[in-house]
């Protein structure tokens, strides 16, 4: 589903990166960035121009191919790792940063990637989130229609114990990111640092 959502020319969800992370990336330590779910690189691209060390994985080789693409438009590069979420190992302790923007997975493998993330964290290291609640499914503006997919505050608390969150709230706000997420959407938004 995902190769063919990606196999058009243009970029299923725009070239420019997710707003909640363009305005929030400062909370990220800097050093080695972890993007889950990156697709087609508009996160990946931006926090490398941002001077991260970037590390993009996702499940399409069609995504992963744009992403490298739009790297070098931009004149920067990032790693990126082509895997199964419900497969890939996040490396315990290895990261500065770990970002999830819209990352539709069925809550059973959600619940172990986060589990992944807590532990794949550096002390200090900090996680950054942005996701639709089930809520989104009434406003049909992304997302699609199934709530399992969907995350809210409650979800977050329970699957990432350890995080001590800055940043942690359910909110209404206008999503334009390319033709599939545009318009009014039910979201949640995080960050929570490991502690020291």
């Amino acid at each position: 589903m995902w190769d063919e959502r990606y196999s058009t020319a243009e970029y299923a969800y725009g070239v420019e990166p997710n707003g909640f992370l363009a305005s929030h990336y400062q909370a990220l330590p800097r050093g080695r960035i972890l993007s889950l779910a990156e697709g087609e690189g508009r996160n990946a691209v931006f926090l490398a121009r941002q001077g991260y060390e970037v590390t993009a994985v996702d499940g399409s080789a069609v995504g992963l191919r744009k992403a490298e693409n739009l790297a070098r438009e931009n004149a920067v590069s990032f790693h990126c790792i082509h895997a199964d979420l419900a497969t890939f190992a996040i490396a315990a302790q290895a990261w500065d940063g770990i970002v999830s923007i819209f990352c539709p997975l069925p809550s059973e493998l959600r619940a172990q990637v986060h589990a992944g993330v807590v532990a794949g964290l550096r002390p200090g290291g900090v996680f950054l989130c942005e996701a639709y609640t089930p809520r989104q499914v009434q406003y049909g503006t992304g997302g699609g229609d199934c709530t399992d997919t969907m995350q809210s505050r409650d979800t977050l608390l329970e699957e990432l114990p350890g995080l001590e969150f800055s940043h942690l709230v359910e909110t209404e706000r206008e999503v334009v990111e390319g033709v599939y997420h545009t318009g009014l959407a039910s979201v949640v938004q995080a960050i929570g640092r490991k502690p020291l």
